[in-house]
């Protein structure tokens, strides 16, 4: 595993850490919460199956592990001295911000035994001074949202490893068999004109060309993919930015066999001439 990108994510409790994680799981890494640190030179050992389809590893390491200020210098050393390259990023936050979390989601500190939470915050910050000295990035977390702060970590993730692209999918339905909650953007097409009324083409389906041409001969389908693909390419790129692994888009009409698969089938070509990473499924076509 020498070759993949290894981050350890540590830092002050409440500050983030899991957050980070999930960016980087996104990202294509193999993440591990709560890693014990004197079992980290053992995992590393261990061959995985498809270590060409991951962007790196990713750990969280913090003082949930009651021996891990004693044992991390040591480990990291020894990581170093095998040929290991690894980042350590360290997420901190204000005291006041941190209290206010906790107050939120009322969990114990790690260091709460018999201390208030503001000398466990206190503790703790004076316990990891050594490790944010030694952290290659250090982020204050404290002005972040959940989403501003993964779309950070996603970013220093991709320039890790190689860029991982969003996965889109695009989905077409029938409004009669429900709504796919998998969906992150729903577009109803049953404004559209309606094959299934016209005789020669109730039986096709809108993957036939003869649908599709149906369809594009009517000004309002021209004037409406025109603009909703404008809004596509607008929008795709901003979750993108904001951290999404797979963004689904899913088109409907009344029984999804017609409207909403041509127009799908549209958009997936669109996408695709865009060099991005798409799929395409029809739902309910054979319904």
């Amino acid at each position: 595993m020498k070759h993949l990108s290894i981050t350890i994510i540590t830092g002050l409790s409440g500050s983030g850490k899991s957050t980070a994680l999930a960016a980087f799981e996104d990202a294509g890494y193999y993440c591990v919460d709560n890693m014990p640190v004197v079992l980290l030179p053992k995992f590393l050992e261990i061959p995985m199956q498809s270590p060409s389809e991951i962007s790196g590893l990713a750990f969280v390491m913090d003082l949930r592990e009651k021996s891990f200020i004693a044992e991390y210098p040591s480990v990291f050393q020894r990581l170093k001295e095998q040929g290991y390259h690894y980042q350590i990023l360290f997420l901190e936050s204000d005291r006041e911000i941190l209290v206010q979390r906790y107050s939120q989601t009322r969990r114990h500190h790690p260091l709460s035994r018999n201390q208030s939470l503001s000398e466990s915050i206190q503790a703790e910050m004076h316990q990891l001074l050594a490790l944010r000295s030694a952290a290659d990035k250090i982020i204050d977390t404290s002005r972040y949202n959940v989403h501003q702060l993964k779309s950070i970590i996603f970013e220093i993730a991709q320039k890790s490893k190689q860029f991982t692209p969003m996965t889109i999918s695009i989905l077409s339905f029938g409004f009669k068999f429900g709504i796919p909650h998998e969906a992150n953007l729903i577009m109803d097409v049953r404004f559209l004109p309606n094959p299934y009324f016209v005789a020669e083409l109730k039986e096709l389906s809108g993957k036939e060309k003869r649908v599709k041409q149906y369809l594009m001969n009517h000004e309002e389908t021209l004037i409406f993919l025109d603009k909703y693909l404008d809004l596509l390419d607008y929008l795709i790129p901003l979750h993108e930015k904001e951290g999404k692994a797979y963004l689904t888009i899913a088109v409907g009409c009344t029984g999804g066999r017609h409207r909403s698969v041509a127009v799908a089938e549209a958009v997936f070509d669109h996408i695709l001439r865009k060099q991005r990473c798409v799929k395409i499924s029809h739902r309910d076509i054979d319904q």
